[in-house]
């Protein structure tokens, strides 16, 4: 017996990285997924998209804990596809119990050097995409009347005030504040919204040369082990660079099971204590 038996979970960004993580950990406890990305390149960002070979692999992972997917591509700025891969996935799945707004892009640059493109995007994908996320399946929630769980990917941006991106900080910020007004509108339905604030977790989103040297600006060629040190030399608290995306859907698992069925309004940290050190 799984802690998400008969649950139905929905999932986006979920082609690799910490979404891909997300899902199958979800699987792994009993839930069907419908698992939504965008599968292409997104305008300001400079690392490798996800395609939409690694969305069919998410698919064959769920599928091989014996689970079913509904599987769509859909870009989290476009309302209407999103509501579609919803209305598609409760059809075949039968229901929507948690929400996983996962789905985010990252850039730097101080910020005057940011473009208004730079901005715009970044505020675009992982603010105003969280919320066209929560428009497009709480009306499913509120119509079962059975509750569920909203989980908000923000980040230890989300209360700091990282140098060399204003843009994503900011957003981050705004996935706390939308959680925390979710949690008073929605818990009257038994509805909870929590937000999760990870340090770095080592995925494509951060595991690219453009953060290397990001991180390591003295160097003409830095390199992975370069990140890696300058990572371990003091950020975390707990001697590690950088999470796992497992650790992170950890904490997915426990606010989308019914261990948590109290908690509503946080903002989690994962953050091997960096909060707390800063």
């Amino acid at each position: 017996m799984g802690t998400l038996d008969g649950k139905v979970a929905l999932v986006t960004g979920a082609a690799r990285g910490q979404g891909r993580s997300h899902a199958i950990r979800l699987a792994e406890e009993g839930a069907d997924v419908i698992a939504v990305d965008v599968c292409a390149p997104v305008e300001t960002v400079g690392y490798k998209p996800a395609d939409t070979a690694d969305l069919d692999e998410t698919v064959a992972l769920v599928e091989k804990m014996g689970r079913r997917v509904v599987a769509r591509r859909a870009d989290v700025r476009d309302l209407a596809a999103l509501q579609s891969a919803v209305t598609d996935g409760v059809a075949e799945l039968g229901g929507l119990d948690v929400v996983v707004a996962n789905a985010g892009i990252f850039s730097s640059a101080p910020v005057h050097e940011l473009t208004e493109d730079q901005w715009q995007t970044m505020i675009d994908v992982n603010l105003t995409g969280v919320w066209k996320t929560v428009k497009a399946t709480v009306p499913t929630l509120l119509e079962q009347d059975r509750g569920g769980s909203i989980i908000l990917i923000s980040s230890t941006g989300g209360v700091q005030g990282h140098p060399g991106f204003a843009h994503y900080v900011a957003a981050k910020h705004g996935v706390i504040g939308l959680s925390r007004t979710m949690s008073n509108e929605l818990g009257p339905k038994n509805i909870r919204t929590n937000a999760i604030m990870p340090t770095s977790v080592l995925t494509d989103m951060i595991d690219h040369v453009g953060m290397y040297r990001l991180f390591r600006p003295d160097l003409e060629n830095p390199t992975h082990e370069d990140f890696r040190d300058a990572l371990s030399s003091g950020m975390n608290v707990l001697p590690t660079p950088w999470l796992d995306p497992r650790d992170v859907s950890e904490a997915v698992l426990w606010l989308a099971s019914d261990e948590s069925r109290f908690v509503s309004g946080i903002a989690l940290p994962v953050d091997a204590g960096t909060i707390q050190k800063l």
